[in-house]
């Protein structure tokens, strides 16, 4: 399972941050039109699960998949693949940031930081026992740092292992590990708390209990002065690959009980950070906890930050979030919660601490918001991402830089809600204006971003899938263009792979275009030896007669002289494995804490016998348009165990994801490949407003609705659908709803608004009192598919829809008490 480089979430959230009014711009910035967007690599397999970005002198940029796959991306779009790192990637971990040493030009080194493969067990971690039965699970990551040869490979044999940053593996989540350095070429790397959120209500994750993984309590990490996790650490390394530390962290060496590489504490998951070369301040996102509201017996909700860090300090997890705002000490024990924490002077009394008890004290956010309370940010799920300060050089000969309008801004971004947007920071480091940058950009989820060389702006995008390996995720250059723009190729391939040469493919440039209007001149070049072997418009063919992973590249260009590109790899010699989850279905129901039986099926043209070890199954809790991984079987069938989500609320749109993933054996001289598959599950109680589509209907607050939303404004004929849906073991559907007049009827139809009736349930009137209408038999057509609930009835506002609660097993089933004796003998 995949998740963004360990970014956790927040919940659409009943805002508890105060609404902020910035002062009106001062200026206006350039328009959309003075920006261009130039794709320089597209696509799985030129990005894997894009995770970080580095951008070389020579405007070359290297990018790191979570997998350990580190690609190198040329300025024509030429994409190689410089490393592949073997790394741990239980949950979140993997390779997760990459940065350029800034005497790179002579010393070649480029720093990684990833989580080495060990000998840690596979599987999950046990969630209660002993310390013996914990330590298996220690681990660690590794900050290192690896020569880039001349011919574009990073050398593997010859890297430096510079800092051990603690991990308590198999279990999730938070990693952290962007890495930057300032002025003075001090390094600094993020770490996140590496804490499960998911057993705390979406609270503050501080579970003491004797018997219970330490991994529960945060307070052993961001909270522990004398551990490395949950921290901005900043050290400065030495020629020979040791560090030193800088004066002026957060403590002083020598200081009992603290580390002093430490710079900032306090932090749960500080997954995206710049420094301003120029001021030294860290522009930093963080990440807050999952609950969707505020409560008096455990603190504040779903609050994230974007911090200004101008000096060391404790920005206050796991006690304190947002403007000093505590949580409440609760005793996971007992159920009962205690007093605030004192944001003025934590303290840490856990067990698991081993550094000081008393803290310095907690720093309030720059700027901290959930939902809509802060306008300029729009609304919706929370992913902070701090950003680069931009500076203009007024004597850089590159005329695609940007103008000196955004000389000082901070370009921070969103993930979740896909922007960036120019901060203006004053010069006591106070938030001026927030403005939109470039919102024409075609962008889904930005995952890194930084200013290259030559003034323009780099950026990693996602893109659309939960665990990376979408067709929209990129690797941009924006450069400030506002005359002439570079043409949009597009190039796509009828085959890309095949067991045998000689292999006949056809290339469709469909789509290419040039935004000036211009005519334009093609270039195809179908293997590297760079010669041009066709400039037809397209379609055209070429036959590959020898095996081996080529590149395609088509070359377009405008009136002007300037150049676009696109390419795709075609390899011959290894077909992918093709891999199918036959169960569970695509759609199924689950309960959240219940065990589902999967069965995996896999072919390969060259492995002649399919190895089950090697079908790695994977449970994912699916949040909104990403996912937490949780837990991993191995087998071609087997049993997978959900874990009970204890970390969102009925705000949050939650769901299962199951992926199945093979990797083959090669052949011969060409790499493995990887196949996989994957199916959506639906929770047995959905609510309503989580639709996939609709039409007619509005989402309306109400407080008395789960989660404070649910589905109204209905009239006849209205309708949502939520897609996929597999009704295998469904017995029937129920509804939460309210209605003040006198109701109307609720159809559920397969496929379409006017699709095969399913069921019919009659809604009375309830005098605007919620009330569950008991579940009563639908029928199964068969398959996955969009499942619509049509609306009917006479006048306006016929009821409200809060949930849906599908009735029977579905293609889940409880998961048994827990017997050691049994998990000793290998049942489970």
């Amino acid at each position: 399972m995949r998740l963004p480089g360990s970014v956790a979430c927040a919940t659409f959230a009943v805002v508890t941050a105060t609404a902020l009014t910035l002062p009106p711009a001062t200026a206006a910035p350039p328009p959309d039109t003075a920006f261009d967007q130039i794709t320089l690599a597209r696509g799985e397999t030129k990005l894997g699960e894009p995770m970080a970005l580095a951008v070389l002198p020579d405007r070359r940029v290297l990018h790191t998949s979570r997998d350990g796959d580190v690609f190198l991306t040329t300025p024509d779009a030429t994409t190689t693949l410089a490393a592949h790192l073997p790394v741990y990637n239980h949950d979140e971990d993997g390779l997760q940031g990459v940065a350029v040493d800034p005497g790179f030009a002579e010393n070649r080194w480029v720093y990684l930081y990833y989580a080495p493969p060990l000998d840690t067990p596979e599987g999950d971690a046990p969630e209660e026992g002993t310390a013996a039965d914990f330590a298996p699970f220690d681990g660690y990551n590794s900050l290192s740092r690896f020569p880039l040869t001349d011919d574009g490979a990073l050398d593997l044999d010859a890297g430096q292992e510079i800092l051990r940053v603690p991990a308590n593996r198999g279990t999730c989540c938070h990693a952290g590990g962007e890495i930057d350095f300032d002025a003075d070429g001090n390094l600094y790397l993020s770490t996140g708390d590496d804490t499960n959120p998911f057993s705390s209500d979406g609270f503050t994750p501080i579970d003491e209990r004797p018997e219970r993984n330490p991994a529960f309590d945060a307070q052993r990490s961001a909270g522990n002065t004398n551990d490395l996790r949950g921290k901005v650490l900043r050290i400065h390394v030495e020629p020979d690959g040791t560090y030193t530390v800088p004066d002026g962290n957060l403590f002083p060496p020598g200081t009992e009980r603290t580390r002093p590489e430490i710079y900032a504490m306090g932090l749960r998951n500080p997954f995206r950070f710049a420094v301003d070369e120029r001021t030294g301040w860290i522009h930093l996102g963080e990440y807050g906890p999952d609950a969707g509201a505020a409560d008096p017996e455990r603190g504040p909700g779903g609050l994230v930050e974007y911090d200004l860090i101008r000096e060391p300090q404790n920005l206050g997890w796991p006690y304190c979030i947002g403007d000093d705002e505590p949580f409440i000490d609760h005793d996971f024990a007992t159920g009962e919660s205690g007093e605030p924490f004192d944001c003025a002077a934590p303290r840490n009394e856990s067990p698991h601490n081993t550094g000081l008890v008393d803290l310095p004290p907690a720093q309030p956010a720059w700027l901290a918001y959930d939902d809509d309370s802060v306008p300029e940010l729009g609304a919706g799920p929370e992913s902070p991402m701090g950003g680069p300060v931009y500076h203009f050089d007024p004597d850089l000969d590159e005329p695609l830089k940007f103008p000196a309008h955004y000389d000082g801004k901070a370009f921070n971004y969103e993930w979740d809600r896909g922007w960036i947007k120019e901060f203006e920071v004053g010069q006591d480091g106070e938030l001026a204006a927030i403005r939109p940058f470039f919102d024409s950009m075609d962008l889904v989820r930005p995952m890194n971003v930084e200013f290259g060389p030559d003034g323009a702006l780099y950026v990693l995008d996602y893109g659309s899938s939960y665990f990376g390996g979408a067709d929209d995720s990129a690797l941009y250059r924006i450069e400030h263009s506002p005359d002439a723009k570079t043409p949009r190729p597009q190039l796509a391939a009828d085959v890309t792979s095949a067991g045998q040469a000689p292999l006949t493919v056809g290339f469709d440039p469909a789509g290419t275009a040039d935004p000036d209007g211009g005519e334009l001149s093609y270039a195809w070049v179908f293997t590297g030896d760079g010669v041009v072997d066709s400039t037809e418009p397209g379609p055209v063919s070429f036959t590959y007669d020898e095996r081996g992973a080529h590149t395609a590249k088509l070359a377009v260009t405008d009136e002007t002289g300037k150049t676009g590109y696109a390419s795709v790899q075609i390899v011959v010699g290894n077909t992918p494995p093709q891999v199918r989850v036959e169960l569970p279905p695509d759609g199924g129901v689950f309960a959240f804490g219940e065990e589902v039986p999967f069965r995996v099926s896999v072919t390969d043209a060259e492995d002649e016998q399919i190895d089950c070890s090697r079908v790695a199954v994977s449970y994912a809790l699916g949040h909104d348009t990403h996912a937490h991984p949780l837990k991993e079987e191995r087998g071609c069938e087997g049993v997978i165990e959900t874990p009970a989500d204890e970390g969102h609320g009925l705000d949050a749109n939650v769901f299962g994801v199951l992926t199945a993933d093979y990797t083959d054996g090669g052949a011969e001289d060409l790499p493995p490949v990887t196949g996989s598959d994957r199916v959506v599950l639906q929770p047995k109680e959905k609510q309503a407003e989580f639709f996939t589509d609709a039409e007619g209907v509005e989402v309306v607050a109400n407080p008395d609705a789960a989660g404070g939303r649910e589905v109204g404004a209905i009239e006849d004929g209205d309708w949502i659908s939520i897609d996929p849906v597999d009704l295998t073991g469904v017995d029937g559907i129920g509804y939460r709803v309210a209605a003040a007049g006198d109701g109307g009827v609720i159809e559920v139809r397969a496929g379409a608004a006017d699709g095969e009736l399913l069921q019919s349930v009659e809604i009375a009137g309830t005098g605007g009192e919620h009330v569950d209408v008991p579940s009563s038999p639908v029928l199964d057509p068969g398959g996955s598919g969009a499942l619509f609930f049509v609306f009917r009835g006479e006048g306006t506002e016929l009821f409200a829809l809060d949930a849906v609660h599908f009735a029977g097993d579905g293609v889940s089933r409880p998961v048994p008490p827990d017997d050691p004796s049994a998990r000793a003998r290998g049942d489970r």
